[in-house]
């Protein structure tokens, strides 16, 4: 057996992602800090057992940007999938999952710019800003763009692109 066809056995990981756009449409986006690129990404990750998509939402946003002042707008009606490149396989999730299945929400910031901090207990980004929803595909690790572009056809009819 190959190790990709071992991967291709694994599970996904449950998690979620978060779409959080200001007064101005923009959406909230950020640098990873565990890569060397000039790769950008929105809040994301797992759900803890026990909890619910949206406790895990609201959890993973404020632990990766510390905000709290924001409203879920939508839920994806599916999982969006992802598969991790070989590379990337042994190195995240101790090698026990081939991507993540995720359930996307669509935040509204009703804060203030101030509120948002990304050096938490365990920082995960270097920087972030306020991007077009438009230039998402453009600005994202390209092993999650087919992902991108479903979320973004999931949530367009409640932003203003």
């Amino acid at each position: 057996m190959t190790t990709t066809q071992h991967y291709l056995k694994l599970p996904y990981r449950p998690g979620v992602g978060i779409m959080l756009y200001n007064d101005e449409g923009k959406v909230f986006v950020a640098k990873r800090r565990d890569m060397k690129s000039e790769y950008w990404q929105m809040p994301q990750g797992g759900i803890d057992e026990g909890e619910s998509p949206e406790d895990a939402a609201f959890r993973e946003l404020f632990e990766e940007t510390s905000v709290k002042s924001a409203e879920i707008i939508s839920k994806s009606k599916i999982w969006f999938y992802y598969d991790l490149p070989d590379y990337l396989m042994t190195k995240v999730w101790g090698g026990k999952y081939r991507g993540q299945k995720q359930l996307w929400f669509l935040m509204h910031f009703n804060g203030k710019d101030e509120e948002i901090n990304i050096e938490t207990d365990h920082p995960e980004f270097t920087e972030w800003r306020w991007s077009d929803v438009k230039d998402l595909p453009n600005i994202i690790v390209p092993f999650k763009k087919k992902l991108y572009l479903e979320v973004v056809e999931e949530f367009k009819k409640h932003l203003s692109i």
